[in-house]
């Protein structure tokens, strides 16, 4: 099994990011809130960690808990506006 599968994404609200914590490094899409909107403005996964699809893993979570909340987001990262061309069915949150 890929370590990746077994490992949670956790809402830093203090620190105003999503991280997956694996083998000794955290990966984060970080954001800030501003006029009641959620704003992306960086995702990183440290290298030893890339090509497990943590950075999808994170974006997936944080805009599903985004549309949960009824809360609009604008992505500023580059990683999170080709996430929602992939993803249609976050474009209706997006400001």
């Amino acid at each position: 099994m890929n370590p990746a599968d077994e490992s949670t994404v956790v809402h830093n609200a203090a620190a105003q990011r999503y991280e997956i914590a694996a083998g000794g490094a955290t990966a984060v899409a970080e954001y800030w809130d501003e006029n009641g909107r959620r704003v992306f403005h960086h995702t990183f996964v440290p290298p030893a960690l890339r090509g497990r699809g943590l950075a999808e893993k994170l974006v997936r979570h944080a805009l599903s808990e985004a549309r949960a909340a009824n809360r609009r987001v604008v992505p500023a990262c580059s990683y999170v506006a080709a996430f929602v061309e992939r993803n249609p069915e976050f474009k209706l949150i997006v400001d």
